[in-house]
């Protein structure tokens, strides 16, 4: 073949002849545009670039051997701009592993760091070897190779749920730490075949997307140490080693050469059973740290390029993790599209929850951009077109841009002003009213109406931070396990203990501290804007008060299942209220102009010295197909005083009549577990609500 035909044919239909013999191989020009390795019929194409590079070598290795059995320098002819590219026969992929060297010019003030002799992980392997097995370091002399992978996973064509973004209730989780607790009773703990498992669980739960904290590879060991006899480690990942490969520490069994496909099955299992995916991604740093950190990748390909430097050569840390990816410079903006392009298409991941994004959308010099080129190109990439993009919208550099994250009407936010006012709101600070009223009705004025029903993702918990239950547990963070004298996480948690800190057996602090967690939760599922949560909220999960638990791979972090039967009317209560959310449309989005004349929402405040927030939603349901229905009418009512209060609901038209849907007083509904006592109807509008309590009314 040409070499424009090469470069233009399928690989499945790549045949031709080698040029030259290197170290006794046979190889030839390969395909410059397709990056990474690639197995095709006559053997591997191996495709890297480098601006600053003078030279490049390819390393391979035999399984478990630290030294190469052969490096292959490529010849300058091989590389066409800046772009090296060399097609080796005869290779079996099951029977190496590979790396790279670069040459070039060393010199740190110009952020160039080229060393010919560091080994160097592929940018875009899709398969890392070096850390099967969780928690046991690299050996001395060990290095990160990569796999060539074979992709042939069958699946079933199966399509995507396609859920919009106003319907998902997302259910945040640890890949890890949901079952790696005895009591979770799967036969794979900690895996992808061990959350596959529970399935059947978040089912019967009601989420219909889970979304996973970071499964890119990433190096648990960075940082390791022990701490009063426990060893500390990274335990939730967020320290990329490879943006293409998943972790492989996280499945049930070796798979050489088949990486990945653990992965694929629970994400088709999921899709089986109406569930998305959608994955924590970390593209504001890597594990290589500034420069104190290892040089196994990106600093070694092109240090200037990949990482935003100061004038003098060190790195900018607007991550708060020793360096910042340079986003918006070509080649990371090519690698991140080209990244997120290959999830969507090869694991059909649903979406991306993008960790520190305000990070994204700064320019090479840390300033913030008014339109940054990646943000906006994976705003309109017509493969990303049906993945939900979701941003943390601040940094650790301080910029927050919680209602003015550049969208194009395609992003979604977390909702941090969402947090921080209804945790405010709901420990009792009624002063807040007027903000609460603004997050549960979609933070209306913070969002442009044009992003209407996609752009708030509310949360009162996540993995940073308390979960629900030491949020009404605990005043103050208690992360001494951590070993950094708890000077580490946050202060500002706007959290309440009820009276005492901690772990206590008075009953009375108990039933407040589990009133206020179904408060909480009615609260989200009540909301306008898509509800996400931290797993175990469900039945009470606890940290024992440690808001930061990023290293702790152990009790703190791990579900403890146990909590489930010992809390099970609160997960009834959940199941119940997420059930809730989904049967009432007006909950989650505007259907039309209710019959009776309702408007959408209404608000209302103290009314004849009650203290009780009230929101109103109002909308239409058609049951036929000439347009006829019914209106569907929901009042949310928060009482966060702490004596009961009286207040009257609105008259409804046409003889309709209130049921009180939902009760965490008890006031109405025994027991808290509304589904099982079914609606009461109240005999008049005037209605008496608990101390501290919420109720919900349907007409």
């Amino acid at each position: 073949m040409e070499e424009k035909e090469l470069i233009a044919a399928p690989i499945s239909k790549i045949h031709m002849e080698p040029m030259d013999v290197i170290n006794g191989f046979e190889v030839r020009p390969g395909m410059y545009e397709v990056n990474g390795a690639t197995a095709i019929p006559c053997g591997v194409n191996f495709t890297v670039h480098s601006y600053g590079a003078t030279s490049c070598e390819l390393l391979l290795f035999k399984r478990m051997e630290e030294k190469p059995y052969a490096v292959l320098k490529f010849p300058e002819n091989y590389k066409i701009g800046k772009v090296y590219s060399m097609i080796v026969f005869g290779l079996n992929i099951h029977d190496f592993e590979y790396a790279y060297r670069m040459d070039g010019p060393y010199d740190p003030k110009e952020g160039l760091l080229f060393n010919k002799n560091n080994i160097l992980l592929d940018i875009y392997a899709k398969a890392v070897a070096g850390q099967r097995i969780w928690g046991v370091p690299q050996m001395e002399g060990d290095c990160y190779r990569a796999r060539v992978v074979k992709d042939d996973f069958d699946w079933k064509k199966a399509g995507q749920p396609l859920i919009p973004m106003e319907d998902l209730i997302i259910y945040e989780m640890h890949v890890r730490g949901f079952t790696k607790h005895a009591s979770s009773g799967v036969k794979y703990p900690g895996t992808f075949a061990g959350l596959k498992e529970k399935i059947p669980y978040l089912k019967e739960l009601g989420v219909n997307a889970v979304e996973l904290m970071p499964i890119f590879e990433f190096d648990e060991m960075r940082d390791y140490r022990v701490v009063d006899g426990k060893a500390v480690m990274n335990y939730w990942g967020y320290n990329t080693v490879c943006f293409f490969a998943p972790n492989t520490s996280y499945t049930a069994k070796v798979e050489y050469n088949k990486e990945g496909t653990e992965l694929k099955e629970l994400i088709s299992a999921l899709h089986e059973n109406g569930i998305e995916c959608i994955l924590d991604v970390v593209f504001n740093h890597t594990a290589e740290g500034d420069e104190r950190g290892p040089c196994f990748s990106f600093k070694g390909y092109d240090n200037n390029i990949y990482y935003m430097l100061t004038p003098d050569g060190h790195y900018y840390n607007f991550s708060g993790c020793g360096n910042t990816l340079n986003c918006n410079h070509p080649i990371v903006h090519q690698m991140i599209l080209e990244c997120l392009r290959y999830w969507t298409t090869a694991y059909h991941v649903d979406g991306f929850r993008f960790d520190l994004a305000t990070i994204l959308g700064r320019n090479e010099d840390g300033s913030p951009m008014s339109k940054p080129p990646l943000l906006q190109s994976l705003a309109f990439d017509p493969i990303l077109g049906n993945v939900k993009l979701i941003a943390e919208a601040w940094d650790a550099g301080g910029l927050y841009q919680v209602g003015s994250f550049p969208s194009w009407n395609r992003w979604a936010e977390w909702n941090g002003r969402y947090r921080d006012d209804l945790r405010n709101f709901l420990k009792g600070d009624y002063g807040m009213w007027e903000a609460a009223a603004q997050r549960i009705t979609g933070s209306r004025d913070i969002y442009n109406p044009e992003r209407r029903g996609n752009a708030s993702v509310n949360f009162l918990t996540c993995h940073d931070g308390f979960t629900l239950w030491d949020l009404y547990s605990y005043n103050e963070k208690h992360n001494e396990a951590n070993g950094w004298n708890n000077t580490d996480g946050s202060s500002d948690n706007r959290s309440w203990n009820c009276g005492v800190e901690g772990e206590t057996q008075d009953e009375g602090v108990l039933s407040l501290r589990r009133r206020l967690a179904m408060n909480a939760f009615a609260v989200l599922m009540c909301s306008r804007g898509t509800p996400m949560y931290f797993s175990g909220d469900e039945f009470l999960n606890t940290q024992f008060g440690n808001n930061n638990a990023y290293c702790q791979d152990n009790e703190i972090s791990w579900l403890n299942w146990e909590d489930l039967e010992k809390n099970r009317a609160h997960f009834d209560f959940c199941k119940y209220m997420t059930a809730f959310r989904k049967a009432h449309p007006v909950l989650r989005k505007f259907s039309g102009n209710s019959w009776c004349g309702f408007p959408e929402i209404q608000v209302m405040g103290p009314d004849g010295g009650g203290r009780v927030l009230r929101v109103i939603y109002a909308g239409r349901i058609e049951v036929d197909e000439r347009g006829n229905g019914h209106d569907d009418i929901v009042c949310l009512a928060v009482n966060v005083f702490w004596e009961e209060q009286e207040f009257f609901l609105p008259e409804l038209p046409g003889g309709k009549v209130w049921y009180v849907a939902a009760d965490t007083s008890g006031n109405y509904l025994r027991n808290h577990i509304p589904g099982q006592q079914g609606m009461i109807r109240l005999s008049e509008n005037r209605v008496r609500m608990g101390a501290r309590s919420v109720c919900v009314f349907v007409s």
